[in-house]
C-alpha cells in the first residue's frame, strides 16, 4: 500500500520521541531490568502514539490502523526492544477488545488512560501450563452474586509489574475450551493480586515481565468484556492485531542492524581494505535487504486486509512466523560481520540479537504459526 505524507509525518514525530525519550536511556533501562513505564508511557501518550487508531470518543486519534501500524513498524528502530515491546502491548495487544468489545463504561473506565498513557495495561493470557496452547488455561473466574471471583496464575506477563490493570483471560464455565473462556479486565490494585516474581529474560531486558497469582480476586460482572464464553474468540481476534505488530516491528529491527552493519562495514578494515569491499559481505547484505523487502510487502498486505476488515488471520500468521525466522537470519549473520565487537555488549548487534529472538516464541511460538497454516491449507495431519 501506499503510505502518505501524514503517515511519514508520523514516523518522523514517533523518531523525534525515540530520540528524545529512550535512546538517551536505554543502556541504563537495559542496566536495570526495568524502564519508568508510566513516565515513558505518559510522554508516548501526550503526542496521541498510543491512540493512532483508536476512536475519538476514547481520546484517539480515530485513524485507520495503517498509522498504528506506521507506529509499530518505527518503533523496531528502537534503541531497547523491551520498551517498544512494553508500548506494543498498550497499543495492540490489551486494548483491541476492551475498545472493539467492552462497554461504554468499562472503555471509559480502562480504555481512556491507556490511550492517554496516564495507566499501563497488560494481556494475561499465558500461564505456567499453558502458553502456546491458549485452550489449556486453568485461571477460573466463578460468579458469585454480581462479582466473578478469580482464581489463577499468569506468567510472561509483559507490564505485570507495574501495570494498572491487566486484560484477564479466564475460564467462566465448564463447556468446550473455545466456549467456556472470558475476558475480564482486573485492576492490579485489587485483593488478592499478587506479584510474585520478576523474570529474568535474556532479551527484552528493559519490559518488566512478570508472574502474577490470583487468590480469590473479586471484581465486578461488568469489568468483563463483551459477551460470557466469548473470550478465546475474541482474544484470537486480538491476535491479528499482535502478531502484524510483532512482524512490522521485528522487520524493521533487521533492518536496523542491517543499516548498522552497512555503516560498520564500510568503516572497519581488515587486511588493507573495507570488509564491505569484500565482494562476499557485500552480496550476503544484498540478499538480506531482498529478503526483508520481501517481508515488508507481506506485513504490510496484511495491514490492507485489517483496513479493509478482512480476517487477515493467514497474512499475519505468514508474517510473524517469516519475521521470526528472517531476523535470526539477518541479525545473525550482520552479527559475524563485526566480529568481536558483534558479540560485546559495547555495539548494538548483541541487543537486536537477544531482543528480536523472542519473536518465533512469544505470540504464539513459530510451532503454532505452522500449525494454524497448514489447517488453513487443509494440510494439517490428524
Amino acid at each position: 500500500m501506499q503510505l502518505t505524507h501524514e503517515h511519514e509525518e508520523l514516523r518522523a514525530t514517533t523518531r523525534r520521541w525515540l530520540a528524545e525519550v529512550v535512546t538517551p536511556n536505554a543502556d541504563a533501562w537495559e542496566a536495570a531490568g526495568i524502564y519508568p513505564a508510566h513516565e515513558v508511557m505518559r510522554s508516548f501518550g501526550a503526542l496521541g502514539l498510543i491512540g493512532t487508531a483508536k476512536g475519538e470518543r476514547w481520546g484517539g486519534m480515530g485513524l485507520d490502523w495503517s498509522y498504528a501500524a506506521v507506529v509499530a513498524e518505527t518503533l523496531g528502530e528502537c534503541a531497547s526492544g523491551g520498551v517498544a515491546m512494553s508500548l506494543g502491548v498498550q497499543t495492540d495487544m490489551c486494548t483491541p477488545a476492551l475498545e472493539a468489545r467492552g462497554s461504554d463504561a468499562l472503555r471509559e473506565e480502562f480504555l481512556r488512560p491507556a490511550i492517554a498513557g496516564t495507566s499501563v495495561g497488560a494481556i494475561g493470557v499465558s500461564e505456567p501450563g499453558a502458553g502456546s496452547d491458549v485452550a489449556a488455561i486453568r485461571t477460573s473466574a466463578r460468579m458469585d452474586g454480581g462479582d466473578y471471583v478469580i482464581n489463577g496464575s499468569k506468567t510472561w506477563i509483559t507490564n505485570g509489574a507495574q501495570a494498572d490493570w491487566i486484560c484477564l483471560l479466564c475460564n467462566t464455565g465448564d463447556g468446550p475450551a473455545h466456549r467456556n473462556k472470558s475476558l475480564i479486565v482486573v485492576p492490579m490494585k485489587s485483593k488478592g493480586v499478587e506479584v510474585t516474581k520478576r523474570i529474568v529474560k535474556m532479551g527484552m531486558r528493559a519490559s518488566d515481565t512478570a508472574t502474577i497469582f490470583f487468590d480469590d480476586v473479586r471484581v465486578p460482572a461488568t469489568n468483563r468484556i463483551g459477551e460470557e464464553g466469548m473470550g478465546f474468540v475474541y482474544q484470537m481476534e486480538q491476535f491479528q492485531n499482535e502478531r502484524l505488530w510483532g512482524a512490522l516491528n521485528t522487520t524493521a529491527a533487521a533492518q536496523r542492524a542491517l543499516d548498522l552493519t552497512l555503516e560498520y562495514t564500510a568503516e572497519r578494515k581488515a587486511f588493507g581494505k573495507a570488509i564491505l569491499d569484500n565482494q562476499y559481505v557485500a552480496f550476503k547484505l544484498a540478499e538480506m535487504q531482498t529478503e526483508l523487502e520481501a517481508l515488508s510487502a507481506l506485513n504490510w498486505r496484511g495491514v490492507a486486509e485489517m483496513m479493509a476488515g478482512k480476517d487477515a488471520t493467514r497474512t499475519a500468521t505468514m508474517a510473524k512466523l517469516k519475521a521470526g525466522r528472517l531476523a535470526r537470519e539477518v541479525v545473525d549473520g550482520c552479527l559475524q560481520f563485526w566480529g568481536g565487537m558483534g558479540y560485546s555488549e559495547d555495539g548494538p548487534l548483541a541487543r537486536i540479537y537477544r531482543d528480536t529472538r523472542l519473536t518465533s516464541i512469544g505470540g504464539g511460538a513459530d510451532e503454532v504459526m505452522l500449525q494454524i497454516l497448514t489447517k488453513m491449507m487443509g494440510s494439517y495431519a490428524r
